[in-house]
């Protein structure tokens, strides 16, 4: 009978390989239910942030939405203030009636006066007209502006409602009232703007239309190129970026020189303040000055298309005498003033890709993150 000794020795070599591969088994044993117990884990974290990330984006659609709302509000009530405002201040009415009536009674107006009436009306027919055109699309600019602005702040919200404001700065919480209050400021160029604008506008008309007399030749290129030299006269004025008076008040300045920047708000400033202090730097920006030339030269373009197309009996498309050309001049407003459901020159904008790029970009680089 074999002793332990003797069964050790001669076994020995397979007991310590037995128990390396019994130490090695539970090793691995012990790794994988680790290495499961991580993936584990992560999975259940994963979960939570997929879960977190779902809510907020369906509390941020639903903000969204609401805000949406308010500016589907908004623009048409501005483009409604804003058609009546031109029609009561740039009534061309009293003009044309003098001239019917001097034309029909040629004793009653001399030729000096005629002169003077008709001087008057293509003043005016092109002020109403370019004014229209770039009130139009200002408007329309300015509430992808508000919207881009008011998406930020409900980022910033949104995050601190679900307790990861860390990640995100810091910031009062712009109730609706605040946001309503931002979105109808889209009314201060029709109820405070109007007065410097329609002058600021017809100084430069003047200055574009001194030398053109009614027996001028006009066709569309000849008109296109009017209508972008009173624009650009008109945006060239005072310092730069002045145009901003007619859309914002004076009294409105942003804290930086630069949108997006990492200087601190001022801490007495209201939600309210701060809104408009963000909107004055986006329409004081570069970028938004090359949106807005860009804009403009897209409706002008299809303003003189379709008055080459519109009207029978001759139009700018085949060249007229400028005499004859104001009327059709004139009757453009009210389809540049027609509310945005309606209003092709505000889709025209609306598909402009540089537009598009420009508000994707805008709210990519807001400090939201």
């Amino acid at each position: 009978m074999l002793s332990v000794r003797d069964f050790w020795r001669r076994h020995r070599r397979k007991v310590f390989v037995t128990v390396g591969v019994l130490g090695s088994g539970y090793l691995l044993y012990k790794l994988y239910g680790a290495q499961r117990h991580g993936v584990q884990e992560l999975e259940r974290e994963l979960a939570v942030q997929r879960e977190t990330e779902d809510l907020m984006k369906a509390q941020m659609q639903a903000h969204f939405e609401n805000i949406q709302k308010m500016s589907d509000v908004t623009l048409p009530h501005a483009m409604h203030e804003l058609s009546c405002r031109i029609t009561e201040e740039l009534d061309l009415s009293h003009l044309l009636e003098r001239l019917i009536q001097g034309k029909g009674q040629p004793n009653t107006l001399t030729q000096s006066e005629k002169l003077d009436l008709w001087s008057r009306l293509k003043i005016l027919s092109f002020t109403r007209m370019t004014l229209s055109v770039w009130a139009t699309t200002m408007l329309s600019l300015y509430t992808k502006v508000q919207v881009n602005i008011l998406g930020r702040h409900l980022y910033i919200d949104t995050a601190r409602s679900l307790g990861i404001s860390d990640s995100v700065e810091s910031g009062d919480v712009v109730d609706r009232e605040d946001q309503k209050k931002f979105l109808d400021n889209i009314d201060f160029l029709s109820q405070h703007g109007m007065p410097a604008l329609i002058s600021d506008m017809e100084a430069a008309t003047k200055e574009v239309l001194k030398g053109k007399q009614l027996s001028t030749f006009f066709n569309s290129t000849t008109l296109h190129e009017t209508i972008m030299q009173i624009l650009n006269s008109f945006m060239s004025m005072g310092t730069p970026n002045s145009w901003i008076k007619y859309m914002i008040p004076e009294d409105v300045r942003p804290y930086s020189t630069t949108y997006g920047s990492d200087d601190p708000v001022p801490f007495d400033m209201t939600e309210f303040e701060q809104l408009m202090m963000e909107a004055w730097a986006v329409l004081s920006s570069a970028e938004f000055g090359s949106i807005v030339e860009i804009s403009l030269k897209a409706v002008v373009d299809t303003l003189v298309e379709l008055m080459g197309t519109k009207f029978s009996g001759g139009s700018v498309a085949g060249g007229l005498p400028l005499a004859r050309v104001l009327p059709q001049v004139a009757q453009m407003c009210p389809l540049l003033l027609e509310e945005p459901s309606k209003n092709q020159f505000i889709q025209i904008i609306k598909n402009i890709q540089e537009v598009e790029l420009f508000f994707t970009l805008l709210y990519a680089n807001m400090p939201h993150a």
